[in-house]
């Protein structure tokens, strides 16, 4: 049976894998399934919303789940909800500034390299959430060896994701994903991630 923590795990990655451009992969590989067996585990309330965003998924073709993905995040800079931690967090609303180089030095620190096929900014959403669920897989594995160095040094990198970068961005950038949507499947996800991540974030906050 799958304990809390790597439930906790999972869904961040699969919530990081649907930021990606949808195809058929995600029924294929029954992410939607995996998601809502994790969630579940974390909490009553995200099972039951990760199961909505499933039945969302299947409701609809792949050509009108991929003309919202695009209109929403790939769009020209009036895209409504641009997955970018700087457009969020600065006032100029630009990529590439202070902030992103603060996360790329935050991943150095924790060990994490984007993958080379990886052709977004360092603070794309997918990025902060995998990068969440590597600092979680290695937290629960010092707590499991009794390593406290490593613990509070992974502790301290999760605090900082959290407290500096995507634990501040998540809110506004999900609120206006919600909003510009024109499918259920993605006001569906927004929701759910808002809801992880502001869970993480008290679960930070309580440490």
């Amino acid at each position: 049976m799958m304990d809390a923590g790597t439930a906790r795990e999972d869904l961040c990655r699969f919530l990081a894998a649907c930021y990606y451009e949808p195809g058929p992969e995600f029924v294929e590989e029954k992410l939607f399934d995996s998601m809502r067996e994790a969630a579940g585990r974390v909490d009553p309330g995200l099972g039951a919303s990760a199961c909505r965003l499933g039945e969302a998924f299947v409701a609809l073709d792949l050509e009108s789940l991929r003309v919202d993905y695009t209109r929403l995040f790939l769009g020209p800079a009036g895209a409504p909800a641009r997955p970018y931690g700087a457009l969020w967090l600065g006032r100029d609303r630009v990529l590439m500034q202070d902030s992103t180089m603060d996360v790329l030095t935050l991943y150095r620190a924790g060990g994490f390299d984007l993958a080379e096929d990886f052709r977004e900014a360092p603070d794309h959403i997918t990025a902060e959430l995998e990068f969440l669920y590597l600092l979680l897989f290695r937290e629960r594995g010092a707590r499991r060896a009794g390593d406290a160095t490593a613990l509070a040094e992974v502790e301290r990198l999760r605090r900082r994701l959290l407290g500096e970068h995507l634990g501040r961005w998540a809110g506004p950038f999900t609120r206006a994903m919600h909003t510009g949507a024109h499918t259920a499947y993605y006001r569906e996800l927004a929701d759910l991630t808002a809801s992880f991540v502001d869970l993480e974030v008290r679960r930070t906050a309580l440490r």
